[in-house]
């Protein structure tokens, strides 16, 4: 595939860019992926979370996160049951109603929902649907044996799809992509934390969130050419409270309430799609590229609720991406209907309430539509810590 799947951003100046991003972001109908297919591409889905898209890249496919979308769960509700989270249904909805088409979809055991999602994809499309087991006792001697040996088999799988082997030099070539992304995203997230009003949270957002929708070449390209163009941004600070957002490892808030929050205060870190910046520096390079990214998983990653590391404790993990954020109190979220998300929170919250902390708790779900009291709330929340 040569031909690139987002263009008209070029030749722009720094606001009609970020309003491009933004568009593609909430676009429900993921125009990118279906320039792809039109070129003659292949396409695999993974859910949300962290997932190998190395492997993906690799063998010549879009790797392309469902991370679900802001629609009416139509055509998918008869296939679920009443209380789950939105991003079950409307990734579901994504493919029911053709917005998207895909070659293959893998989910994650994160979950009883997601665990039994491949199951009830495979009962509908004809292509290969199912699971990536990430351990979920990464602590034990042979966790990274034993996801090398899952990502060895998606490989084998990858292959089938396409009728080619994918090469160690294909790999090592996608990790050297992927590390050049990773370190972009943590360029754009400095900024974030040392000149938060230089980009507001929603824009921030949109620009990760697109790289999830194209090849990373192509991005990198993209945050090489804006992320100049954001540091060169002159604008005043305003006097608003630095806070850290946790709560969005899975299902994303809708851009409208990012954009809300971002109006009360700045939202110098999060875990907003924390699955394409899982990995926390570059992973080598080596004859073995498979088990480097097994390693990188278990030993250089970020935490979430969905994996369960007794050398990472998520709340100490918090603290400290508080502290290094220079942060001023914590919003502490959940998707409706999320079980690892809701359990968190006790963890979260009285290590919070330990350091003395300021926090606010809420719940989102994707097709939230009006953030008023949400916004009210925010402000008097942040008003109490302003003139306290």
């Amino acid at each position: 595939m040569t031909e690139k799947l987002f263009t008209t951003w070029q030749g722009h100046d720094l606001d009609e860019i970020l309003l491009q991003c933004r568009e593609l972001t909430e676009d429900p109908d993921y125009p990118t992926a279906k320039k792809w297919r039109e070129q003659g591409g292949k396409i695999v889905g993974a859910f949300q979370v962290y997932f190998p898209d190395e492997l993906v890249h690799a063998a010549g496919m879009l790797p392309l996160k469902m991370r679900g979308a802001s629609l009416a769960p139509d055509e998918s509700d008869s296939h679920f049951g009443s209380y789950l989270c939105s991003i079950i249904k409307t990734s579901l909805e994504l493919v029911l109603s053709k917005r998207v088409e895909l070659d293959m979809f893998v989910t994650h055991p994160i979950c009883d929902a997601a665990r039994n999602l491949a199951a009830i994809w495979g009962r509908n499309f004809d292509y290969t649907c199912q699971i990536l087991y990430l351990p979920q006792n990464p602590n034990s001697s042979a966790s990274v044996d034993y996801l090398s040996d899952e990502y060895n088999r998606l490989r084998r799988d990858l292959e089938e799809i396409t009728g080619e082997k994918i090469t160690t030099a294909a790999i090592n070539n996608s990790i050297k992509v992927y590390n050049t992304n990773r370190e972009l995203l943590r360029r754009l997230y400095a900024i974030k934390r040392d000149t938060p009003w230089k980009i507001g949270a929603d824009d921030a957002y949109s620009l990760v969130a697109i790289g999830g929708m194209m090849m990373r070449e192509e991005h990198n390209e993209m945050l090489e050419t804006i992320l100049p163009m954001i540091e060169a941004v002159e604008t005043k600070q305003e006097d608003r409270i630095r806070v850290v957002f946790e709560g969005a490892f899975c299902e994303q808030p809708p851009l409208g309430l990012i954009s809300t929050i971002g109006q009360s205060c700045y939202v110098v870190d999060d875990d907003f799609l924390i699955g394409m910046r899982y990995l926390l520096s570059d992973v080598k390079q080596t004859n073995d590229p498979v088990r480097e990214l097994a390693w990188a998983y278990i030993n250089d990653s970020s935490y979430s609720p969905v994996q369960h590391d007794l050398n990472k404790r998520k709340e100490h993990m918090l603290l400290d991406r508080f502290d290094k954020a220079r942060g001023e109190a914590v919003i502490v979220a959940a998707a409706k209907m999320c079980e690892p998300g809701l359990e968190e929170q006790v963890a979260y919250i009285q290590a919070l309430d330990e350091k003395n902390i300021p926090y606010f708790v809420s719940e989102f779900e994707e097709n939230m539509t009006s953030f008023a009291s949400l916004e009210l709330q925010l402000e008097t929340f942040m008003e109490n810590i302003l003139f306290a």
